[in-house]
């Protein structure tokens, strides 16, 4: 049969046959109470890291360590910050009564100590500590449960932007995984550029999104296997601010274009202050700018396009030239490397360029791992 564990009660005083009373006036109380006594306050810290006590009982005035010290180092501790501390003060101690209390103290007990009293205060301590014990308890509980339900909404939101991503892609008859593949390419990019966790992680949940105005294209011009005639060509371009359009929610007549050297006032303040949605936003509306300023849809040229967009735009071209289009053939992994390499400094970054270079085996590790 399991026995209630007792409360355990730490008292602090320098004066030993002070202490001595405590032990018998307690004694009947062996039983449900574990009393522990120490004589200095060093002994109590001491004391305090390797037991949990329900209630502390400390005299004032003591060599050393003072009662107002150990009562500030216990409640600067996290293990003893909430603990119950009595505090011992004499009658004459008006002003060190306030000052007690001030620093933290839970209650205050007069001596000398009427033994009917320190039953009484003791009591009333470890009732605080019992509730606040259930408190905590109750918080943790709650915090499992906020943490489970938010990985749950976390995995919601993912599997609806995965599902989304893949929503663009399948409007290809042969593009396979390659959502999920630029969105791997983009997430070595980025950790080889040092770039912040957060913006990586990031990147990688947003950069799949990248072609979602697709959706918004016809199937006429997008499964069409010929060359494309101008008109085509400009109704095809239109899928990057359908893009923007689908993610933000707002007409993309509101993201026109002014000041060409600060493209963020495009998506800025759009997002609902969700940092995926906000930078899939503005991955889907620059990731076909070009480094040297002849891209589109607002021939945003160098650092003036997004650093995620520009990382996508690499990571998206090469897996397109290695890929299968209605209107193509892939090309050869070394074909399509070659030809990112030549666009180091006109269509891509040259700083990506050489990240993209380093670490080719990487990548194409990741091609041959989700082909198909």
């Amino acid at each position: 049969m399991n026995e209630t564990p007792r409360n355990k009660i730490l008292f602090v005083d320098d004066e030993s046959p002070f202490l001595d009373s405590i032990r018998r006036v307690l004694k009947n109380k062996s039983d449900i109470w574990e009393i522990d006594c120490v004589e200095r306050g060093v002994d109590a810290l001491l004391a305090t890291v390797r037991t949990d006590y329900d209630v502390i009982v400390t005299d004032i005035t003591m060599p050393g360590m003072s009662g107002f010290e150990l009562l500030s180092r216990l409640r600067e501790a996290d293990r003893t910050r909430d603990t119950p501390v009595i505090v011992l003060t004499g009658n004459a101690e008006h002003n060190l009564k306030r000052e007690a209390l001030d620093l933290g103290a839970t209650d205050l007990l007069t001596k000398p100590v009427h033994p009917a009293d320190l039953i009484s205060r003791l009591r009333s301590a470890l009732r605080i500590k019992e509730c606040q014990d259930h408190i905590k308890e109750h918080n943790r509980t709650l915090e499992l449960k906020v943490q489970e339900r938010t990985a749950e909404l976390e995995a919601s939101r993912l599997e609806i932007i995965w599902r989304l991503a893949k929503a663009a892609e399948f409007r290809d008859e042969e593009t396979g995984n390659h959502v999920i593949r630029v969105g791997c390419y983009c997430r070595i990019l980025s950790e080889k550029m040092n770039m912040p966790r957060d913006f990586t992680e990031t990147l990688f949940l947003a950069s799949p999104l990248h072609d979602i105005g697709k959706i918004g294209i016809p199937d006429s011009i997008l499964l069409k296997p010929q060359d494309l005639t101008p008109e085509e060509r400009r109704v095809m371009e239109k899928h990057c601010e359908y893009g923007a359009e689908i993610l933000l929610g707002r007409p993309h007549g509101l993201m026109i274009y002014s000041g060409r050297q600060d493209p963020d006032r495009m998506t800025a303040g759009l997002s609902d202050h969700n940092p995926v949605i906000e930078m899939a936003a503005r991955i889907a509306l620059h990731h076909h700018e070009r480094w040297d300023g002849t891209g589109y849809p607002h021939r945003i040229k160098n650092t003036g396009i997004p650093i995620s967009a520009r990382i996508v735009s690499l990571a998206d071209v090469y897996d397109a030239l290695s890929s299968k289009r209605p209107y193509k053939d892939a090309l050869e992994p070394d074909q399509a490397f070659r030809i990112i390499c030549e666009g180091s400094g006109t269509q891509f970054d040259p700083e990506i360029c050489r990240t993209f270079e380093e670490n080719i085996d990487e990548i194409r590790s990741v091609q041959e791992e989700l082909s198909g």
